[in-house]
């Protein structure tokens, strides 16, 4: 089993725990300007993730994730894996347990509405460069 697999499995079990105690949890609403990111989420067992876009874009430039980190720039373009931000790629790059929380805060990201689509909130007019 490689290190990334048993981390996975590790974080999957404190996932399950996390999961149990978050039943009571209120989802989060998506806020114009978040993206939703629900490809696999839901069909994993677990809520939407609502990335807050602009709070990130705040306090770093685009370059910072669109460049650096490899988030093409549209919605819907990027194939994330948990086992990629545990890796340290993606989110994981910063969302390492030092820099910013760790993946195994699950309920920090994982906070959308069961059956929120994927996509910006907000609209469809800002899909990425030039279709402001």
């Amino acid at each position: 089993m490689t290190g990334a697999a048993a981390r996975w499995r590790a974080l999957v079990a404190v996932a399950a725990v996390v999961a149990v105690a978050a039943i009571d949890a209120t989802p989060a609403a998506a806020e114009y300007g978040d993206v939703v990111i629900n490809r696999r989420a839901e069909r994993g067992g677990v809520r939407p993730v609502v990335f807050p876009h602009w709070f990130h874009r705040i306090r770093f430039r685009c370059k910072v994730c669109h460049s650096e980190l490899g988030f093409r720039m549209r919605a819907g373009a990027n194939d994330v894996l948990m086992a990629d931000v545990i890796d340290g790629k993606f989110c994981g790059m910063c969302h390492n347990g030092q820099t910013a929380w760790g993946a195994e805060q699950c309920d920090l990201c994982h906070s959308g509405k069961p059956g929120t689509p994927p996509g910006i909130q907000g609209g469809n007019e800002t899909r990425g460069p030039g279709r402001w």
